[in-house]
């Protein structure tokens, strides 16, 4: 029943997700070609460099779509876990191609600073606050879906966040350009939008790049699970512990447990439940107990004490 009640909120969430994410997708590619063309007429690098980072949300936002798609396909003989693992490769792609599109903003600014182009400010500025206007939309819809667990919905709300700064950076230079004629401050903006750009470039890299060396997940203590295994009852040591995620929010762990070799199987099953029921309070989902009694011959092994 348990299992049945969890799966059913997944799909709840699953659904809001979707929806989340295909309304959010049309308002921003639709955008982003406002803003593409805005850029150009304009002469402004920074609604550019804004409409570069709305197509990396726009990349996001179908790639974490998609993998939804993707992670529907049920397990089989060939993926034992499904397709989940493909989000975080999506994720990975989405990390580099932030980076990459930061890294051309830059350059490209390099020669504006040196000598700034004329730029059409008025234009500049109204794009600039439709811009404004519409991650602000996608943001409020984006919450309504379960951005806290979900490494994808995370990332694209970090994306239209940023995002958001950068409207709001091509709006103050739009109005200082109008108001001081300060035609630097195009290529700044647009050098502000390209660092928010590869911090979150990097902070997604660095955590799916995390998940695929099966590292222990960012939210997961792992002494602190050690000693919550040692303290459920009738565990008398444990060793071997790997602890990984097989996909954002879903983490796995398996361990050898050693208990009095007197036991039968029905009270070491008792025991194997209570360690279950502990680790899911511990956000891991995923539990493969082997047990043992005393005389296992892995005394030498690197985590055993």
């Amino acid at each position: 029943m348990e299992e049945h009640a969890h799966s059913h909120h997944h799909d709840h969430t699953h659904g809001a997700n979707k929806r989340a994410l295909t309304i959010s997708l049309i308002l921003i590619v639709s955008f982003m070609i406002v803003e593409v063309a805005g850029g150009v007429l304009t002469n402004s690098l920074a609604l550019l460099s804004d409409a570069g980072h709305m197509l990396s949300d726009a990349i996001s936002l179908a790639v974490a779509l998609a993998a939804f798609k993707m992670g529907e396909k049920a397990a089989d003989t060939a993926r034992t876990f499904g397709y989940r693992r493909f989000e975080i490769l999506a994720a990975v792609f989405n990390g580099v191609t932030l980076i990459v599109i930061a890294v051309f903003i830059v350059i490209e600014a390099a020669g504006r600073f040196i000598n700034p182009p004329e730029v059409a400010t008025t234009g500049m500025l109204v794009i600039a606050v439709l811009g404004l206007l519409v991650n602000l939309a996608v943001a409020k819809i984006l919450m309504s879906g379960d951005t806290h667990d979900n490494l994808n919905m995370k990332g694209a709300l970090m994306h239209v966040l940023g995002d958001l700064l950068g409207s709001i950076a091509a709006i103050i230079a739009a109005l200082s350009i109008m108001f001081f004629g300060w035609g630097i401050m195009d290529p700044l903006a647009s050098v502000i939008v390209a660092v928010l750009i590869s911090i979150s470039g990097y902070r997604i890299l660095k955590q799916s790049l995390n998940v695929l060396m099966e590292g222990v997940p960012e939210n997961v203590d792992f002494d602190g699970i050690i000693d919550k295994i040692n303290s459920v009852e009738g565990v008398e040591d444990a060793h071997h512990i790997h602890i990984w995620s097989i996909t954002s929010g879903v983490n796995a762990m398996s361990a050898h447990i050693v208990v009095n070799g007197m036991l039968n199987v029905h009270e070491t099953q008792k025991i194997i439940q209570r360690l279950e029921e502990r680790m899911k309070h511990e956000s891991i989902d995923h539990v493969t107990v082997q047990v043992e009694c005393k005389h296992h011959d892995h005394d030498d092994e690197i985590l055993c004490n």
